[in-house]
Order: C-alpha cells, then sequence, then structure tokens
C-alpha cells in the first residue's frame, strides 16, 4: 500500500461539513464512497487536513489515503472526478511518503471570509450580505490585535477535545475589492469556530458597537461571552494549507 496526498476543493452548500457524519452527509463520506467503488467495493478510510462546519467551502482542502499503487494519477484524477457531483473537484494526486500526514504535518492553514454589499443571487451561498457601512479602518486596527501566540478561546466553541487553545497567527487583515470585502487570517492552527467567531467581533468594531483596542481585552478575558456572535457559515473558506 501506498500513502497518497489528494488535493482538492468542494462548495460546502449541499454538506454537513467535511467530517462523516452518522446521519447526514458529508464532504469525507462522498469521496470515501467513490474510493471505495473503484477500489471494488473496499472500505476506503481518508484523513483530512481539517474539518469544516456545514456549509463552509474549502477552495484548498487536502488528505491522505493507503491505496495500492496508482499506476497513473492523472487518469485516477480524471475517473474520480467523473464520479463525484459538481461540488467536489479533485486538482491533483500524488504519493508522498508514509509519514507526512494531511493534518498533522501543516505547518499553516489560511481562511478567508467574504462579505459582499449589493444584492447579488449569484453570491448567496459563497458571501454573506452586509449593505450596512462598516469602517474598515478601525476592522483592521483591532484585527491586528490577533497576531502573534495567543490564548483564543473567547473565539472558540466550548467544550472541544483540544489540549490547548493557544494559536500563532501570522496574518489578519481586511481586504477591499470591487464589489465587497474578505478578511484572510493565517495561523499554525486553528480551533472550532475560531475563525467566524473572529469576523462577528470584527464586525461589530465595523458597526462601531465596539472599540478596536477592545480586541485585547477580549482575548484576554479567556470567555466565549466576551466575543461576539459567530458569522454565517456560507461566508467561509478554508483558502490554504501549508506543509
Amino acid at each position: 500500500m501506498q500513502r497518497y496526498f489528494f488535493e482538492l476543493s468542494y462548495n460546502g452548500t449541499d454538506y454537513f461539513g467535511w467530517q462523516r457524519q452518522p446521519k447526514e452527509i458529508s464532504v469525507q463520506q462522498v469521496i470515501e464512497d467513490s474510493l471505495s467503488k473503484i477500489q471494488s467495493n473496499q472500505e476506503i478510510k481518508v484523513v483530512g487536513c481539517g474539518r469544516t462546519d456545514s456549509g463552509v467551502h474549502a477552495k484548498h482542502f487536502a488528505l491522505h489515503v493507503e491505496l495500492p499503487t496508482i499506476s497513473d494519477t492523472d487518469k485516477m484524477t480524471f475517473k474520480l472526478n467523473r464520479m463525484l457531483p459538481d461540488s467536489i473537484l479533485i486538482s491533483k494526486i500524488y504519493s508522498v511518503n508514509s509519514e507526512l500526514h494531511a493534518r498533522f504535518s501543516a505547518k499553516a492553514r489560511t481562511y478567508r471570509y467574504y462579505i459582499h454589499k449589493a444584492k447579488n443571487p449569484f453570491k448567496k451561498n459563497l458571501s454573506w450580505y452586509v449593505p450596512q457601512e462598516l469602517n474598515i479602518d478601525e476592522m483592521n486596527k483591532a484585527a491586528q490585535k490577533l497576531l502573534g501566540k495567543k490564548d483564543f478561546t473567547s473565539f472558540s466553541k466550548l467544550h472541544t477535545d483540544v489540549k490547548t487553545n493557544i494559536c500563532n497567527v501570522t496574518k489578519a487583515g481586511w481586504v477591499k475589492e470591487a464589489d465587497g470585502i474578505y478578511f484572510e487570517i493565517s495561523s499554525d492552527r486553528f480551533l472550532r469556530n475560531m475563525v467566524r467567531a473572529t469576523v462577528g467581533t470584527l464586525m461589530d468594531v465595523g458597526f462601531g458597537k465596539i472599540k478596536a483596542e477592545s480586541m485585547s481585552e477580549i482575548l484576554s478575558a479567556m470567555n466565549r461571552e466576551a466575543a461576539s456572535v459567530s458569522v454565517p457559515a456560507h461566508g467561509l473558506f478554508l483558502w490554504k494549507v501549508d506543509y
């Protein structure tokens, strides 16, 4: 058996997240089912680089899987894409060392959250519609408070099974586009719900509900109730995974 890495992207609108669920459809299940059919209905299990929540998308996602040697990875990619729904695309398959792990070998991850100001039916499931004015400068001042190695308990879902809530954020900021804005954040790791809670808090800075300087106090509180409500899932993309 050989370990292979798959690089892929998916529209998460129709799925209850990446991770396999007991009663709901997930991206992982669809990929595993397709691989199992290719391998003469042998059960195939894949390991993803992380998990995304229901409705969240991925521009760049990685998984690893143990498979019999693939003689032609391009042919395998083509065949698998023919089987998968239009919402999932396998962009590359390649063999790797057995020690390379899709989740634990990742050095950094980048997320983007998209917001559009003008009503647009074609962005309904890919960006959050916010017609109100936002103070982007203040939002970026607040975002700078996130940089560095800090405890992000205030922005984490409660009662998760992680050993530490310390994350090292290397990039955080808002970018203007012609038809909206997006928030980009990079870190060595992310907690459950961390990006959506962070964006929700930064939005309240943009609305003038809280001051940019308050971000440091919110982090120091190490209390989820100190931060704002999480934004909707559909504007969020796992943008890039670095190894």
